[in-house]
């Protein structure tokens, strides 16, 4: 049901799946044996940017992974934010780009991370220096890009129809291990 709980919080039992009766119906979520606390296992927001400069997509490959695939811009949402400061912030500290304008592209849940995406189109300026977390980015043409079928791919394959391209999807490599 839910990977890395296994024990209350509260008192330290353990948690089981158990069904109980909900406002919307019963509903069956980790629960403690012995003092009633609810895992409720919410999705977390996670904040996308497509980085628009000098009319190129901008495409990041994350420094832990082993394969050459290149990604949106992303990160979580600190407490006291909003998600447009969060993008902005993410951008900043990931490219030391500049945001000039956002424009929110869309919501969409990527259910295999337990995330749900909210997208921004971010044109922006500046000199691009990665942060330690990124180890290279590219530039694309917008009709260059592939998309994935999944969480930010389908939020930059929206982005590309609204531009008038349609976009080509690729399957991403399969994890480590799998």
């Amino acid at each position: 049901m839910t990977e890395g709980y296994r024990f209350c919080p509260g008192c330290a039992a353990p948690l089981a799946p158990i069904e109980q009766l909900e406002d919307g119906g019963p509903k069956t979520r980790l629960r403690c044996t012995a003092c009633g606390f609810t895992h409720w296992n919410n999705p977390t927001p996670v904040l996308a940017a497509i980085v628009e400069l000098d009319g190129k997509v901008l495409l990041a490959r994350n420094a832990t992974w082993t394969h050459r695939m290149f990604a949106l811009i992303t990160g979580f949402m600190e407490a006291g934010e909003t998600p447009e400061e969060g993008i902005r912030r993410e951008i900043a500290e990931e490219t030391s780009l500049e945001v000039e304008s956002l424009q929110l592209v869309g919501v969409h849940d990527f259910q295999r991370m337990n995330q749900v995406i909210i997208t921004y189109h971010a044109r922006a300026r500046g000199q691009v220096r990665l942060s330690p977390e990124l180890a290279e980015y590219r530039l694309f043409e917008p009709a260059q890009v592939r998309c994935w079928r999944a969480g930010t791919g389908l939020a930059l394959a929206d982005w590309l129809r609204r531009r008038g391209i349609e976009p080509v999807f690729i399957e991403p490599p399969a994890p480590a291990g799998a």
